[in-house]
């Protein structure tokens, strides 16, 4: 059974994960190419708190990460979405965040499925501006970023899996 549609591109369709989706999911988060700046990729159980986590905030922010399946032949290939990120101790701000198996790399999908996050958090959540904070090391990423827009803003030093890893602070604003 699959989930409600939240927004459809002219290639894509980024739907509420379901837990039917774990297999699929998976595939990108075990993959320790994918999963780079993380620095490792994950175990089953992280896998499964990190789909419970997206499945949650449906409920608790009313969205999060998304499913991104190919409109052409169904297939999940990634996922791109908004989350509530901190970028400091009293500053927690909306996050546009994309994730994509390997195979789908270069295809323009985190880019087109970023843009229309951004619409969707300005034209449905009223958001006045989106963030994306991305790992130095992610050139990829910040590419992405600034194909959606956005301008770096800031550096933040995050600790994760025993490492400081520095990140770039990317913003855009509604209005620009």
């Amino acid at each position: 059974m699959h989930s409600k549609i939240i927004i459809e591109t002219e290639r894509l369709i980024l739907r509420n994960f379901s837990y039917d989706d774990y297999d699929y999911l998976i595939l990108m988060l075990k993959d320790k190419e994918v999963m780079y700046a993380y620095e490792h990729s994950f175990s089953d159980e992280e896998c499964i708190k990190w789909l419970n986590k997206q499945i949650n905030n449906y409920s608790k922010y009313g969205f999060g990460l998304l499913a991104v399946v190919l409109k052409e032949n169904g297939k999940l290939i990634g996922q791109c979405g908004l989350t509530m990120q901190s970028i400091s101790e009293n500053d927690d701000v909306i996050e546009i965040v994309y994730i994509f198996n390997k195979d789908y790399w270069n295809n323009g999908y985190a880019t087109e499925s970023a843009i229309y996050c951004k619409k969707y958090a300005f034209d449905v959540l009223n958001s006045d501006k989106v963030y994306s904070i991305i790992r130095d090391n992610n050139i990829s990423s910040q590419r992405v970023a600034i194909k959606n827009g956005m301008q770096k803003v800031g550096e933040i030093i995050k600790f994760y899996y025993n490492i400081y890893m520095k990140h770039y602070i990317y913003c855009t604003y509604k209005d620009s």
